[in-house]
């Protein structure tokens, strides 16, 4: 279990679907970059504020009907500033 902190910080990830969607669907997707790829697949990549917006990301690709492939967080090198 965690302390909840680590869910309400804004990550960055990569969402891998199966899938045709151009840039033109990055509005709805929270401004997350859209890059098409071979074969049917698209790449979702960007900054999401927290999990429930993870969660609200993940039901847009379900109700289009998109095969979720990966999720992945992207580690991101947070060094604070003293």
């Amino acid at each position: 279990m965690t302390n909840g902190r680590e869910s309400s910080q804004s990550a960055n990830y990569r969402i891998r679907v199966r899938g045709e969607l151009n840039q033109e669907w990055s509005a709805w997707f929270n401004d997350l970059t859209i890059t098409p790829l071979p074969h049917g697949e698209t790449l979702l990549c960007g900054a999401v504020v927290d999990q429930p917006a993870l969660h609200g990301l993940l039901a847009r690709i379900r109700d289009l009907g998109l095969t979720l492939l990966t999720v992945d967080r992207l580690e991101v090198n947070n060094e604070t500033e003293e």
